[in-house]
């Protein structure tokens, strides 16, 4: 990969290739990212395999969806686009800790950025759930099928979504390590799910993605109200209840086709618990 890079900036960045720059590989859950260090500025090039297409990373709509949050400056800028690459500003900052994201300061400071991101007009890309079942169903081991997981595949592929409270761009990967501290606040990166869906979909993506009991999840839901977001608590409440299910099951497809592409246990791990 980094031969490529080499001649992406050799045809699109002619200056900083003749000053230099240095690669190093970023880990990532979805595979490798390249940090670019050079005098002219720090970069972040963010490649489309295969691999990342199944697993649902689209470089092309991550940055369209950057450019359109662009002003808010809650994710990196976009330098370049050219398929297979994505480059963007290298954000300096500190990844959160388990325990920083669940301070008050730190919850009453996401909700305010998940409500300016929410209040923006859709960007052009609808998430589908079904069509993202009906994906990861053709790449993952068909050995760990169970019947009990047949007969869920085959109702949340007929079953209707919940209709949404509010049709708004959601970023859906939103935990500790994907929130920087910066000395502007808190950032997101990895904006590679991010897609128009309903805003309850995204706290209830929150909820149990980072495993919250229910009396945190109240209290993040109420300081997302208290932030200028959806104004009907019990509303809200009983449509992230909706969409919980929905999410284990994206969760634990995702983990399961990690799982298949990577051999990694760590996915079969986290899979284990959601497995029907």
């Amino acid at each position: 990969m980094p031969s490529e890079l080499q001649q992406l900036f050799e045809k699109h960045y002619p200056a900083v290739n003749t000053a230099g720059f240095r690669l190093s590989p970023v880990a990532g859950l979805t595979g490798e990212s390249w940090k670019i260090t050079s005098p002219a500025g720090n970069w972040l090039a963010r490649h489309q395999s295969y691999e990342k297409r199944i697993a649902g990373a689209d470089r092309q709509r991550e940055s369209a969806i950057l450019r359109h949050v662009a002003r808010q400056k809650s994710g990196p800028c976009v330098r370049l686009y050219s398929p297979p690459w994505l480059i963007v500003d290298w954000i300096d900052g500190t990844p959160l800790t388990e325990q920083d994201f669940a301070t008050p300061a730190t919850q009453q400071a996401l909700s305010q950025m998940l409500v300016r991101l929410h209040q923006l007009a859709p960007s052009g890309y609808r998430l589908d759930l079904q069509q993202q079942f009906a994906r990861y169903w053709q790449h993952i081991d068909r050995r760990r099928l169970t019947p009990r997981w047949l007969r869920l595949h085959r109702k949340m592929l007929s079953q209707n979504p919940p209709l949404p409270l509010k049709l708004a761009l959601v970023h859906m990967d939103i935990h500790a390590g994907n929130v920087l501290n910066t000395p502007d606040g808190l950032r997101l990166i990895d904006w590679e799910y991010a897609a128009n869906a309903d805003i309850a979909l995204e706290l209830a993506a929150i909820v149990r993605g980072n495993g919250w009991n229910a009396q945190q999840q109240n209290t993040f839901l109420n300081e997302y109200v208290n932030a200028g977001g959806y104004q009907e608590i019990t509303l809200l409440q009983q449509q992230v209840n909706r969409w919980i299910p929905w999410v284990d099951y994206l969760m634990l497809m995702w983990f399961e086709v990690r799982w298949q592409q990577t051999g990694e246990n760590r996915y079969s791990e986290w899979a284990h618990p959601l497995r029907p």
